[in-house]
This record gives C-alpha cells, sequence and structure tokens, in this order.
C-alpha cells in the first residue's frame, strides 16, 4: 500500500518557482480596484462577480506575449460561459439536488477543457471554484446580466494587467525560459562530469530544453532577439547531445546575460540539431478523446461529494465539489498525494483563519486587505508544495464568504473541516473507480527514464514540474 500510495516527500517543500511574484502581484493589482471601487460604493455584496474576472490575472505569465493575449481572452471567455452558466442555473432551480448535478458537469468540463488546451496552472480549479459558488448564491434571472457585466470589466481589467508586463520587457518570457534551458542543460554537464545522477540531470534538462524551444514557437513574428535565442537555444541542445564534450561555463555565463533587460549574447549559428522540438497541441477534438474517463471521474466524484455534503447537512455543498474537483492528477498515487496536501493545507489554513479572523471584522477594509494579502501569499507560496498555498488560499476562500455580511467564525471552520474531508474521501473513492490505464501506462513509462522512452517510443506525456510531483495543467486552488 505505501508503495503504491507513498507519504514519504509528500509535504516536502521544493524551490519556488522562478516567476512566483508575477502571478503574485498580479492577482493583487488585478483584485485591489474593483474591490476597492466596490468598497466605496458600499456594494461589497458585489465583490464575488468582479473577483471572478480578476482572477483570471492568474493565468499564462510563462507564455510569450502573442500567446498570452489569446490564452487569456480564452480564460476569461471561459470564467464568464461557467459563471454564466452557474447563475442562470441558480435563478431557476430551486433543488440544491440538481445544482449540485449542474456544478458536477460544469466541473468535468472545465478540467477536460483545460487539460485538452493545456492552459497550465491554476488549471481548473479557480474556475470550478467561481462556478460552483456562483451555483449556490441566491439570484434571480434579471440580475445575472448586470454580474456578468461586473465580471467581464474586471476580467478585461485582468486582461490588462497580464499584459502590462510586456511594455518593459517584450521578450521576458522568451528570456527566461532559454535561460532555464541553458541552466538545466549546464547541470546537466556538470553532473556528467562528475558522475553524479545522469539520468535525473537529463531528464530536467531535456524538459527544459523543450519548453524553450515550444516558448520560443509560439512567440509569434520572429525577431531580432529571438533568433539570438534560437542560436543560444541550439547550442543549449549540442551541449545536451554531447556533454562529455561541452564545458559549462559558457552556458552558465549565457545563462546570465539572458536574463534581464541586458542585450541576448551572439553566439554562431549551428543550425539546427537532431533534437525533436516539442510540438504544439493538435486539434481540441483529437485531445477531448483520450480524456474521456477523466471528465467521467471529475464529474462522478465532485457529484458523489456534493450529495453526501447535503445528506449530512453540514457545510456548504460546492466546498467539498472544488475539493473533489481539485484531486484529480496523471495516476492515482499523484491524486492520492493531492488529496494528503489538500487535507494538511485546509487543516491549517482554518487555524490561520481563525487567527485572521479578529483582524478582518474590525471593518470592510480591514477584510478586503486581508484578502489581498492571503492572495499574495497563496501565489507566493504555492510553487513550494501545494498545501502550503493552501494555508493562504483556505483563509482567503472564507472570508471571501464574508463579503456579504460577516458570519460567525465558528460554524464557517467547521463547515470547511468537514467538505475538506468529504471531499477529499469522495474523490479519491471516485479516482479508484474510474481508473485511466491510458494515462497510467505514460506515467509508468515516464518514470522509467529517457533510454526506455527513446526504446519504446512512447510520448512522455504530460511534464511534471516542482509543484509536489503535479502535472503543470494541474490548477492548485480553492
Amino acid at each position: 500500500m505505501s508503495s503504491c500510495l507513498p507519504l514519504a516527500g509528500v509535504l516536502r517543500l521544493g524551490r519556488p518557482s522562478d516567476i512566483w511574484f508575477k502571478p503574485a502581484l498580479s492577482v493583487v493589482v488585478a483584485v485591489a480596484p474593483p474591490n476597492l471601487a466596490l468598497l466605496a460604493l458600499g456594494r461589497l455584496d458585489l465583490a464575488m462577480y468582479a473577483m471572478a474576472g480578476s482572477l483570471c490575472a492568474l493565468y499564462a505569465h510563462n507564455r510569450p506575449y502573442a500567446a498570452r493575449a489569446r490564452a487569456l481572452a480564452w480564460v476569461v471567455l471561459g470564467m464568464l460561459g461557467g459563471l454564466a452558466t452557474a447563475l442562470v442555473a441558480a435563478s431557476l432551480t430551486p433543488g440544491a439536488v440538481v445544482l449540485v448535478t449542474v456544478g458536477a458537469v460544469l466541473a468535468a468540463v472545465q478540467k477536460v477543457l483545460c487539460d485538452a488546451t493545456r492552459i497550465g496552472p491554476p488549471g481548473n480549479v479557480v474556475l470550478t471554484f467561481v462556478s460552483s459558488a456562483a451555483l449556490f448564491t441566491p439570484q434571480t434571472l434579471a440580475q445575472v446580466p448586470g454580474h456578468l457585466a461586473l465580471a467581464a470589466a474586471a476580467g478585461a481589467w485582468a486582461w490588462l494587467v497580464g499584459m502590462a508586463p510586456g511594455l518593459l520587457r517584450p521578450h521576458g518570457p522568451e528570456r527566461r525560459a532559454t535561460a532555464g534551458a541553458l541552466n538545466a542543460v549546464a547541470a546537466y554537464v556538470e553532473a556528467y562530469g562528475a558522475g553524479e545522477d545522469r539520468a535525473r540531470a537529463h531528464t530536467t534538462a531535456a524538459a527544459a530544453v523543450r519548453a524553450a524551444r515550444q516558448t520560443l514557437r509560439s512567440a509569434g513574428r520572429p525577431s531580432g532577439t529571438h533568433r539570438a535565442l534560437e542560436c543560444l537555444l541550439v547550442r543549449a541542445e549540442v551541449a545536451l547531445a554531447a556533454p562529455a564534450d561541452t564545458d559549462a561555463g559558457p552556458l552558465r555565463t549565457w545563462a546570465r546575460q539572458t536574463r534581464g533587460t541586458r542585450p541576448v549574447p551572439q553566439v554562431d549559428d549551428l543550425g539546427s540539431v537532431g533534437s525533436q522540438p516539442a510540438s504544439a497541441p493538435g486539434p481540441l477534438r483529437r485531445s477531448l478523446g483520450p480524456l474521456t474517463p477523466l471528465a467521467v471521474r471529475t464529474a462522478l466524484g465532485c457529484a458523489l461529494a456534493g450529495y453526501a455534503c447535503l445528506a449530512l447537512g453540514i457545510g456548504r455543498p460546492y466546498w467539498a465539489l472544488v475539493t473533489a474537483a481539485s484531486l484529480y492528477q496523471a495516476d492515482l498515487a499523484l491524486t492520492w498525494g493531492r488529496g494528503v496536501q489538500r487535507v494538511v493545507g485546509n487543516l491549517l489554513g482554518v487555524l490561520l483563519f481563525a487567527a485572521v479572523v479578529p483582524l478582518a471584522h474590525t471593518g470592510e477594509i480591514a477584510l478586503v486587505l486581508c484578502c489581498l494579502a492571503l492572495n499574495f501569499g497563496a501565489e507566493a507560496l504555492i510553487s513550494r508544495n501545494y498545501w502550503l498555498g493552501s494555508v493562504c488560499v483556505t483563509p482567503m476562500a472564507l472570508l471571501v464568504t464574508e463579503f456579504a455580511g460577516f458570519q460567525e467564525p465558528g460554524p464557517l471552520i467547521t463547515e470547511r473541516v468537514v467538505d475538506t474531508l468529504l471531499g477529499t474521501l469522495v474523490g479519491l473513492v471516485a479516482a479508484v473507480a474510474v481508473p485511466d490505464r491510458r494515462w497510467q501506462r505514460v506515467v509508468r513509462t515516464q518514470r522509467t527514464g529517457p533510454r526506455t522512452l527513446a526504446a519504446t517510443g512512447r510520448s512522455q506525456g504530460p511534464r511534471r514540474d516542482q509543484r509536489a510531483g503535479s502535472e503543470t495543467t494541474e490548477g492548485v486552488r480553492p
């Protein structure tokens, strides 16, 4: 059992993301103006709809700006589509069972679309959190257009926030990706020379080179900077193919010079090498087919979690639903790890909420400022490990429920704990009941290392990052 569902390493902290501060600052800048404006107007009860659009600023920070513009636009449209469906259902459907069913179907659709389009962190969970919360917000059909207009305005502001850094550093994402590839290949060259763990270093370096290649391919129209970065990446590919004949020093130097705003180092153009660049995602229809088991698992887990919550008469059904939706990873071991991280982070988070809530209850401005601080903390910490970010996400989600009016913290804490445990348990049961054999084969193949992959010719499947072994497409939010 322990070998299949391990505990060791699940809670271990990794290195923070190189760009952890970008989503952390962006979400504060995107959330603060709408919330403060509503506070000044005395309509903080509408903050949930503004936050639906503002939270779109969390996405696509690793993409070149041409690709980021398109990705953020689709995220905003997807957020509005889910919100509109939820608000209309809330205004027309009196039964909680029907609302849970709608929420489960929405969660499955959001999960599949986010994975199929490879939108990246935070994936489907933010979308599911917003739409599920809206399902259980009292609503009339006449109010829906105004609430959607508020969310759309906040989403447009989030789009501008996400694109604003491009005015100062138009090639920032491509520079970071190329520098990361150079550093990763330099680490592999050093490990190769020292006889250390070559396989792990090679896998990391190859993934960084593929990511940089894909970033350059999605950057839009080539420029002089783009061509210089292309030459550096070719050098990294050559070093990856022939580590014994490579000095890591120049690679490190080029990586340092590539970051920032200084001119990109100019190196000789060696032409293309034999390594395969990362392929662009295929047509959406082709990507959706293999994700059918994932959709069934997500819908089943979310629905059962919500129904169980209703049967017990405890808590808010959408919390259990979102908890189940946040669990599903590439295989059962990763899903189990996410469940452990979710429970630990949420339990510590409710303790933080208990400590923060007296300050938040001193006034509405304190409530808004506490939410902003927790938003920043969540984004600053979540790349270290999912549970650490959840310590801030949980009290933030609890405080959001108080925008319409302060509540007693005791029942909120009890409901959140019960919903977390219930959603995690039911979500894991659904993961076992609806296995995805295809993903299990892919993950097992990936873990055998690059030599076995080359021998079998199989796809490496979803790339795993430092977020506690999760896929880069997985969401990590409320």
